[in-house]
């Protein structure tokens, strides 16, 4: 049975399904970027307040700028913008819901007027993004928007007929200015910190370029709200899709998978009105950078933790790490007593819940989260997720041994990387500096940390933080990453797994 609405009824009753028609979606939000994580997550907050018996009549147009947008243009098109969402819990247990919020998919390469009119449409209040961290045109170096980018020149020099998100979102408002049509709100859902500020910048600076009148009337009307958003939503494999119609007989050309877990928390800062989404669940705040800093510096430096450590100690996946109480009462201790007295107070969140949901999220067996992935550009994610606890328990005078184990791991991992000859693998865009740096075992940690473009000159300076590392390598090196972590936990070792 394809899905498609004239099937919806004939699904089986344990399969959640729209319980609303497509004449009640009117288009009030455009997406553009629409992958797993828009179809996990706000089109699913969208569809749940859809499913209301009042109903919200916000509806979603996906839009797709790239030509590798097409497969999912043409597949949700197909099957009337539904697909299938697939969470996975840790249990073994799935469920099954059809979500039906996207009424359709545009895609710019072949229909660049249709985008640009349902852009200019007075219907439309918000624009949505998820262009994923590349997209937003950013020189790593100088923080600064790239205007030199061949696509940038293009749209500026033919405004009228551009190819880029910003040189789409900058003409539609130029046309809504034009003719007194009231802006949109332009909503980053991407995973990055003050992910509202860095689109207001990229944008207001494209229009800059383009023209400064237009520019200063973007700034001073469209909103760019921050939001924090999380929902670990793995890749939809073959099998995903076989295992769906085998259970079900429903064939969905691509469903998506999630953990049953998701979070979004969102300033409330809107230029032309919002669904009604906190009755979906999502939380609405004054202020997102006490929840974005909260899922950084647990979650995701919970994450590298993990990594190193359980590569290390001959893991693979993160639910093996989890599965090993050691591994996992370490985490935890780690965000107890380690990063939330340094993090401070987070507004309206039970922190403690939050943590348990946490080590739950990771022990979820079904997610196969590769340790790999979580190692992947170290350079980037430990002076955003890891440094700032490590300064703050320094200059606190708080117990060092957490926090040197993690970055005494981080430094074996490196210098393993390069001396087994498996330096090629390392994901990192700072590869060489960073194999370089750990080459000699002899002076790991104070190499390590005399990379000042990774941990600025502040760490280097404290010698018991730099002994401590030294000495968390020492044991490391001599006994193994879970013995040394035994160590650290005052605990015999059970069941090791691996070489070390």
């Amino acid at each position: 049975m394809k899905l498609e609405r004239s099937t919806l009824n004939q699904l089986d009753a344990s399969i959640g399904r729209p319980n609303y028609p497509a004449s009640a979606l009117v288009e009030r939000i455009v997406h553009i970027g629409v992958g797993g994580f828009h179809r996990a997550h706000e089109a699913v907050y969208t569809h749940r307040l859809l499913q209301e018996a009042e109903g919200s009549g916000w509806g979603i147009c996906g839009v797709g700028l790239r030509e590798a947008d097409r497969p999912m243009f043409e597949t949700l098109n197909r099957q009337e913008g539904l697909y299938t969402l697939i969470e996975l819990h840790p249990d073994g247990s799935r469920r099954l819901e059809v979500i039906g919020a996207i009424r359709r998919m545009l895609l710019a390469p072949e229909q660049p007027d249709a985008v640009m009119q349902v852009l200019v449409n007075p219907e439309v209040r918000i624009v949505s993004l998820t262009i994923t961290e590349g997209g937003y045109n950013v020189d790593d170096h100088s923080g600064e928007f790239r205007a030199d980018h061949p696509d940038v020149r293009h749209d500026l020099a033919h405004p009228e007929s551009p190819v880029t998100v910003f040189g789409y979102l900058a003409e539609a408002l130029n046309r809504r200015r034009a003719q007194g049509i009231a802006p949109f709100t332009i909503l980053s859902c991407d995973n990055l910190p003050h992910n509202g500020d860095m689109t207001r910048k990229v944008m207001v600076a494209y229009a800059r370029l383009r023209d400064p009148s237009l520019a200063e009337w973007i700034d001073t009307h469209v909103s760019f709200p921050n939001s924090m958003v999380d929902r670990i939503t793995p890749v939809t494999l073959p099998a995903h899709r076989e295992w769906l119609k085998a259970a079900t007989g429903l064939e969905d050309a691509w469903p998506v998978v999630c953990e049953p877990f998701t979070q979004w928390v969102l300033e409330d800062d809107f230029c032309n009105g919002r669904p009604e989404w906190e009755k979906a669940g999502v939380q609405f705040v004054s202020d997102v950078t006490p929840y974005e800093l909260m899922k950084l510096r647990l979650l995701n430096a919970s994450h590298s933790a993990m990594a190193y450590l359980g590569l290390l100690a001959g893991y693979r996946y993160t639910h093996d790490v989890m599965a090993d109480p050691l591994f996992s009462d370490f985490i935890r201790a780690y965000m107890d007593e380690d990063a939330t007295p340094v993090l401070g107070d987070v507004p309206g969140m039970d922190l403690d819940g939050y943590k348990q949901t946490l080590i739950e999220r990771f022990g979820n067996p079904q997610m196969g989260d590769l340790l790999t992935r979580l190692a992947s550009d170290g350079s980037g994610k430990l002076p955003k997720f890891v440094l700032p606890t490590v300064e703050g328990v320094v200059e606190r005078g708080m117990p060092l041994k957490r926090v040197a184990l993690i970055l005494a791991s981080w430094a074996c991992y490196l210098h393993r990387q390069g001396s087994e000859g498996e330096g090629e693998a390392l994901q990192d865009p700072n590869k060489e500096l960073l194999l370089a740096a750990t080459r000699s075992r002899a002076t790991l940690a104070e190499d390590l940390l005399g990379l000042t473009s990774v941990f600025g000159t502040r760490l280097q300076a404290s010698q018991p933080l730099v002994q401590a590392i030294a000495s968390a390598i020492d044991r490391i090196e001599a006994v193994g990453g879970r013995e040394a972590l035994s160590e650290v936990m005052g605990t015999s070792v059970k069941g090791a797994v691996g070489h070390a």
